[in-house]
């Protein structure tokens, strides 16, 4: 019998299917909600954890090795004992950890399942034509313009040049229409201290200033891109940015044959074998391939 209306995503090796009967939704743990945050004011205390946030966010700029020795420094007054010191900087950096893997999945599940990426973009402030503020505010709504009206979709973190702290966005870029001309510009690098060439589209140059928008031209690229958005969220500690509609999953009836072996924990997940079929209510569209699986139903 064939697994009906499975979620499969690529790990980046393979494709691994779950099927709904493996996981029946009676026996999930169902999130609690959260009970609604109270409201702080000026006058309202920082918590333990609130100090913390803060003191992880600043020693991000520190080597690796310092970081623990950072946080605990700022925290040492919040505790009797260096034993409460030292289990709650635990705690809260192993928290950190895992919620980071879990991002880092869910990032390269939809990088995978939307298959079809066209540009890696920066954006530069540029302080002759806007105020920071403005121009993150401004950015942002071209941005939404341009998921909306274009198709556009993105993935993307701000981050500051580690001298000057000049404000950049940095982003994957799906873009089926262009907005504005992208032209070849060749300039001077401070950083490398040569001629570069770069290409610019006018419209933004236009409104905003300085950008790059560097054709992704094959597979590989799209990883080395992800990665460099990676690295900038453990250099600032900033979270990604999320435009148009970016699924983790993609649906598929699965039959028998297709099926490699069990996976994961109690082997309740599926590895799939690399030409699997795919199956949309019961229509076999083809073998697993981007345009095949743009043609299938989607989900989180």
């Amino acid at each position: 019998m064939p697994y009906r209306e499975a979620k499969v995503y690529f790990d980046g090796s393979h494709y691994i299917a779950i099927p709904p009967e493996n996981f029946p939704s009676s026996t999930r743990k169902r999130k609690k909600p959260k009970p609604p945050k109270p409201k702080q004011n000026e006058n309202t205390p920082p918590t333990h954890k609130d100090k913390f946030e803060t003191a992880y966010k600043e020693s991000q700029q520190l080597p690796k090795r310092e970081r623990k020795r950072y946080i605990k420094e700022k925290l040492k007054d919040e505790f009797k004992n260096a034993e409460q010191l030292k289990e709650f900087v635990a705690q809260n950096i192993e928290r950190k950890k895992i919620n980071a893997y879990k991002r880092n999945t869910r990032l390269w599940r939809k990088i995978y399942t939307q298959g079809e990426w066209h540009y890696f973009v920066t954006f530069t402030y540029d302080d002759k034509k806007l105020t920071e503020k403005q121009f993150k505010t401004k950015l942002r709504n071209a941005l939404k313009h341009a998921v909306n009206r274009n198709g556009w979709k993105y993935i993307g973190v701000w981050e500051r040049s580690p001298e000057k702290q000049r404000l950049h966005f940095h982003g994957i870029f799906y873009i089926p229409q262009m907005i504005g001309k992208i032209t070849e510009v060749k300039d001077y690098s401070t950083k490398s201290h040569r001629m570069q060439t770069t290409y610019q589209n006018d419209h933004f140059l236009k409104e905003f200033g300085r950008n790059d928008f560097e054709k992704i031209e094959i597979p590989k690229n799209i990883t080395q891109s992800v990665r460099y958005l990676l690295k900038y969220i453990e250099k600032s500690g900033e979270k990604l940015v999320y435009g148009g509609k970016l699924p983790t999953y993609f649906k598929s009836d699965i039959l028998d044959e297709d099926i490699a072996c069990g996976y994961g924990v109690d082997d309740k997940k599926l590895l799939l074998f690399d030409s699997f079929r795919c199956i949309d209510e019961g229509e076999i569209l083809g073998n697993v391939s981007p345009e095949i699986i743009k043609k299938m139903p989607k989900c989180n």
